[in-house]
């Protein structure tokens, strides 16, 4: 890995700090980790991760798919999502925000660093063909 920064987005203090870890541990940067959905917003104009780790179901008004989609919208970067809910809903709303990914939650430290540089791939792929 080449020290890519990662926004992680996660309420729950002590699964943040977990995964926190495992991506230093993977070598990826944790610049900030945000609990809400408008602190993912704030945080992520702040810091400009190169891709954002999004939990669903967050504390306050906005939830992480209204986050991701103005963090996408707005600032052009990629989100995986992290749910510990599989609910059709959930998944057909947030499958409109275009994400580069979906884990639910326990997920492997493998599953996680695999999803994430699929995910890097595939934008960077997406953006050459703008190019």
């Amino acid at each position: 890995m080449s020290g890519e920064k990662i926004l992680v987005v996660e309420d729950e203090n002590i699964v943040a700090l977990g995964i926190k870890k495992m991506l230093k541990g993977m070598g990826f940067r944790v610049p900030s980790i945000a609990a809400s959905g408008e602190e993912a917003i704030q945080k992520a104009e702040i810091t400009f991760p190169d891709l954002v780790l999004m939990d669903i179901m967050l504390k306050g008004k906005i939830d992480g798919i209204k986050a991701a989609e103005t963090i996408y919208g707005a600032m052009d970067i990629p989100v995986v999502y992290l749910t510990a809910y599989s609910d059709d809903k959930i998944l057909e709303r947030s499958k409109k925000t275009n994400p580069y990914g979906y884990l639910t939650k326990p997920f492997e430290e493998k599953t996680l660093q695999n999803t994430i540089k699929v995910a890097l791939d595939n934008y960077r792929k997406e953006k050459e063909k703008e190019k």
